[in-house]
């Protein structure tokens, strides 16, 4: 294990009023000290950390498609089990949720994978990974004396997967009870733009008894320990699923109190990430409200019921045309719970494209990606004054773990929301020893964050690690100026500039590459190639901070490595008419010459 600073000054304090409807605007310096160390890195993808009464930190590998145990003190892991049959085409998919029942010598975890006997998922092509792409829910016996998981049991199969919005997170309640959240998969936007959001539909009786789950995009659920349906489970539109709530974006948080009470994070548009507590039955309003209902920020666009067909508009995160159907929050007026909080709301007429974000826009966008939940609090008595019931609360865009004060009940958010640990990381999910003085997080091998520095940043500080902080003390705190993103460019990678002709594509390959960009790349970087999150821009000022001057064939070459989880596995000519695509989106003129490596041609 490896120090890496002797103390950590805990960064930022941004905070809210009690309704936590204001945005990011007001911050103080925070007052607790932690010292920070990297238990170990070098993890593929960690998703899930949970501390284990073994005190092993039990870790999913989301691409490795492992369930790893780390040593919390040394750092050394050992592989429990490497599950084959997991799938990982994306940045979204692959080895997920984990929930540990030791005391019986089990473990559930869930994943998605390829099922050819299933329907196809027909918005997807004949060639694309994710055409029979699905999710289920194993359970696996624990050796205690081999330390290994095997005997797998699949419990529930042939769920919802798709590129994006997976959610994914799975807990034991008190209840004894199995509860897993899936996302709305990401559509009605980017890449998935012409593809209805059914997060307010519900399965059918003939559905359950067929076993189809469609129905259960943006849903959490609710399970028995065998897969089976409880039938205490609400009845929802006259039908008992394993649906337990619904209307939900992308709930990529959930975690119990020590009175029952079932919190849950979710990932807002541009405008209200989400802590919600969950409640039988109820729904949560996407996608016709996006946090509170107060029509701020926010209008419900449905883009596939566009009077001109969806596939020949062009999606923007930004401006909706007029053909596509849009309506107010306000316009929705079925009952639905509201959050306890939201991260973070502003007014109509916020400026999401502001030129000090540089084309990447989402960097200026309020929202965090609240990416898990923590309950903090009772029974731990030793732990971190003032944090005596609170949540804990990671977040991908920012690198930043947010404590939320709560009251007394437990049912409402209470001051100021506390920020620590901003650094040029993707925080994935948090765990905390039993004494509540150390706080582990999960970061990101790759993506995009916003850099401390200023502007945006690929490169992550700490790629696929658990980090320990422990508490050592207090400090002082005074009021500073708001923080905004700075003008900083993207640092140009050292490379030899070779001069060249520029580089000749034709407009089929850039047609085809936009099929094949829109069904594989958009989901990570965005269907204009600047409106991503997971990955850098490919068109724009960013892009051409980094790319201009340089060779093709590099670009070319670097677009080999891609998809993350499978590098190399499309055709050549896919490859070719991806990089056309590209040339097209940053300018080129499209000729009679056909793209093939880029050899000899520079970017301009």
């Amino acid at each position: 294990m490896r120090a890496v600073v002797a103390a950590v000054a805990c960064g930022l304090i941004v905070f809210v009023t009690l309704i936590a409807q204001n945005g990011p605007e007001t911050v103080v310096r925070g007052t607790k000290q932690f010292r920070q160390t990297e238990v170990v890195t070098g993890l593929a993808g960690p998703y899930e950390v949970t501390w284990g009464p073994d005190n092993m930190l039990w870790v999913t590998e989301r691409t490795g498609k492992r369930i790893t145990r780390v040593n919390p003190a040394t750092g050394e892991r050992k592989v429990a089990v490497t599950i084959d049959e997991v799938l990982a085409p994306g940045g979204q998919d692959g080895l997920m949720g984990l929930a540990l029942d030791l005391d019986n010598n089990v473990v559930y975890t869930a994943y998605t994978y390829t099922d050819t006997s299933l329907p196809p998922h027909e918005t997807r092509a004949a060639t694309s990974p994710y055409r029979f792409l699905y999710t289920k829910i194993v359970r696996l016996t624990y050796d205690r004396a081999k330390e290994t998981l095997g005997n797998p049991v699949t419990l529930v199969a042939g769920m919802p997967a798709g590129n994006d919005h997976q959610a994914g997170r799975m807990k034991i309640g008190p209840d004894r009870k199995l509860y897993y959240t899936i996302g709305d998969q990401g559509n009605d936007q980017l890449g998935n733009y012409c593809v209805p959001i059914e997060a307010q539909r519900l399965p059918t009786q003939a559905e359950i008894k067929a076993k189809s789950y469609a129905a259960y995009v943006g849903k959490s659920l609710r399970l028995n320990l065998d897969g089976s349906i409880p039938n205490d489970n609400p009845e929802i539109a006259g039908v008992r699923s394993h649906v337990f709530t619904y209307g939900h974006r992308n709930p990529q948080g959930i975690d119990f109190g020590p009175d029952g009470t079932l919190y849950e994070s979710e990932h807002g548009p541009k405008t209200d990430d989400e802590i919600n507590i969950l409640k039988a039955g109820a729904n949560y309003g996407w996608p016709h409200v996006a946090g509170k209902k107060d029509s701020n920020a926010y209008e419900y666009a449905r883009w596939a019921e566009s009077t001109t067909p969806c596939a020949q508009i062009k999606f923007s995160d930004l401006a909706i045309p007029p053909t596509v159907p849009r309506e107010p929050e306000s316009a929705f007026t079925r009952p639905f719970n509201e959050p306890i909080a939201t991260m973070f709301t502003v007014p109509t007429g916020y400026n999401f494209s502001d030129p000090v974000c540089k084309g990447i826009d989402y960097i200026c966008w309020p929202t965090v990606g609240a990416s898990s939940i923590e309950y903090y609090g009772a029974p731990r008595t030793s732990g971190i004054p003032g944090w005596e019931k609170a949540l804990l609360v990671t977040t991908l865009k920012r690198g930043s773990l947010y404590v939320v004060a709560l009251s007394a009940d437990g049912q409402r958010v209470q001051g100021p929301f506390s920020r620590y640990f901003q650094s040029d990381n993707r925080y994935r999910d948090s765990a905390v020893s039993p004494d509540g003085k150390t706080i582990y997080i999960a970061t990101d091998p790759a993506g995009l964050a916003e850099a401390t520095a200023g502007g945006t940043t690929r490169t992550m500080t700490n790629k696929g690690s658990i980090l320990a902080f422990t508490y050592v003390g207090e400090g002082s705190g005074a009021a500073v100026e708001p923080q905004r993103t700075t003008t900083a460019a993207p640092a140009r990678p050292a490379a030899p500039v070779v001069a060249g002709p520029a580089p000749q594509y034709t407009a089929a390959q850039a047609a085809a590459g936009k099929t094949a960009f829109d069904a594989d790349c958009a989901v990570c970087h965005g269907n204009t190639l600047t409106n991503g999150t997971m990955a850098p821009p490919l068109a724009g000022e960013a892009f051409r901070a980094v790319w201009a001057g340089r060779p093709v064939r590099a670009l070319y070459d670097s677009a080999r490595t891609m998809p993350p989880a499978n590098p190399g596995s499309l055709p050549d000519e896919t490859y070719a008419s991806l990089i056309a695509y590209m040339l097209q989106m940053n300018d080129y003129a499209a000729g009679e010459t056909a793209f093939t490596t880029g050899d000899g041609t520079t970017l301009r």
